[in-house]
């Protein structure tokens, strides 16, 4: 298998083993079952050239309407969670300097994700800890349409961040780790 190949078998075993398994995100296993989640390897290294793959990837989107959302991954050059947080901020700047605004979201994942005065070591951080840095491109109109039909969507992060706590660091490792074998 390749190392491309593998980067993206890792990042789909990583949706289907936490993602879904795991119920941290209650809309993703209808989109993964009906084939309607794009997995793209990003080659790119520099901040610039992760940007344009950004917009190609949203303007796939555009083209292909039977796809829900986008996984981006940067297995490459972001390594640093610093780093990736720059990308993440340029990024949604320029979702709205493309007109994407209210037409795409992202969401982030990176192996080292740490949630905003948290300790890198709480459990809760695995809920968006991935195999590899990547941005999730998700439909605004899709999201909405799956908050509505969902009840009490705000209380999904609680429930994560508990489930999190509960399953302990080294669960949650082990489950991250699997995904790579």
């Amino acid at each position: 298998m390749s190392q491309q190949s593998e980067v993206l078998q890792h990042t789909q075993n990583w949706v289907w083993q936490v993602i879904v398994k795991l119920n941290f995100c209650p809309f993703a296993k209808p989109v993964v079952e009906s084939g309607g989640i794009h997995y793209h390897l990003a080659e790119a290294s520099e901040l610039e050239e992760a940007l344009h793959v950004l917009v190609e990837q949203c303007e796939y989107l555009d083209d292909h309407h039977e796809i829900e959302t986008v996984l981006v991954v940067y297995p490459h050059g972001f390594d640093t969670f610093d780093d990736f947080l720059d990308l993440v901020d340029l990024a949604n700047q320029l979702l709205v300097a493309q007109d994407y605004e209210g037409v795409y979201q992202l969401a982030n994942f990176h192996p080292d994700y740490c949630f905003d005065g948290e300790l890198p070591s709480d459990p809760a951080n695995y809920t968006n800890r991935s195999p590899y840095p990547m941005l999730h491109i998700i439909r605004e109109s899709s999201l909405e349409k799956a908050l509505a039909s969902y009840p009490k969507p705000e209380a999904i992060p609680e429930r994560n961040i508990k489930l999190a706590r509960e399953m302990g660091l080294a669960a949650l490792q082990a489950a991250l780790d699997h995904c790579k074998k």
